[in-house]
């Protein structure tokens, strides 16, 4: 799969971060030793713009991304920790441009921590983390990806489980509606039984009262007959 060209502009973005950072500390380098440092301060200048105008472009990039949904709003979220992240670092760089005392070891200990904290009044004196303690810009670098494929295999996980969840869901409403059709055509079956019956009822009833009516005419014929012979038989 190719790499997304959004995460490919941060990671050389990130690159160029840390190449100014080298840089300041080594301008700073040559101006306790009292070398002349004119020309990576140039570079430096330069380097800050560059590094502005792509912070600049990954904003625009993400914002069409969130605005026409071409990734979720979970990641969405993630990436703009990570372009806060490298204004963070950018003001950090500026700040040490400008600021030509400033130590290299602090330099890279206030890139390392990510931005400053609230209550904390110099920036400059935040402590580095365990992991990153001994690391090169190169080590740090690397660590940064390892961490975010770690978030895009738990994101990619978490999307799975959500496809499963929502293919879970379909079915269950795929058999709902196989069961209610089942429902209306029991509903359907009991009706028409029930209508057949009311019938059947109303034809054994009517069938009932001929048969009545029958065994009365023949009873009345009987009778008829019996008074018939009686009168004219004979009497002695």
């Amino acid at each position: 799969m190719a790499p997304d060209p959004w995460l490919s502009m941060y990671d050389s973005t990130c690159h160029i971060a840390q190449e100014i950072a080298e840089k300041i500390q080594e301008r700073n380098r040559c101006q306790r030793n009292g070398e002349n440092a004119t020309k990576l301060n140039v570079t430096i200048r330069s380097s800050l713009q560059n590094l502005k105008e792509k912070i600049d472009q990954l904003k625009d990039l993400l914002l069409r991304a969130i605005s026409t949904r071409q990734i979720t709003q979970l990641e969405g979220d993630r990436r703009q920790n990570l372009v806060d992240d490298l204004l963070t670092r950018q003001r950090q760089l500026q700040a040490s441009y400008k600021n030509d005392g400033t130590e290299p070891d602090v330099i890279r200990s206030s890139l390392m921590t990510g931005g400053v904290k609230r209550g904390v009044t110099n920036p400059w004196l935040l402590e580095e983390t365990e992991e990153t303690r001994g690391l090169g810009f190169d080590g740090i670098r690397q660590q940064q990806q390892r961490i975010i494929q770690e978030q895009d295999a738990g994101l990619d996980a978490l999307s799975s489980v959500l496809s499963r969840q929502k293919q879970m869901g379909q079915e269950i409403g795929n058999e709902l509606e196989e069961q209610n059709e089942i429902i209306d055509d029991l509903t359907n079956l009991v009706a028409n039984t029930d209508d057949k019956l009311r019938g059947q009822t109303r034809h054994v009833k009517m069938v009932d009262k001929k048969s009545t009516s029958c065994g009365m005419l023949v009873v009345i014929v009987l009778l008829l007959i019996a008074i018939a012979v009686v009168a004219v038989w004979p009497t002695h």
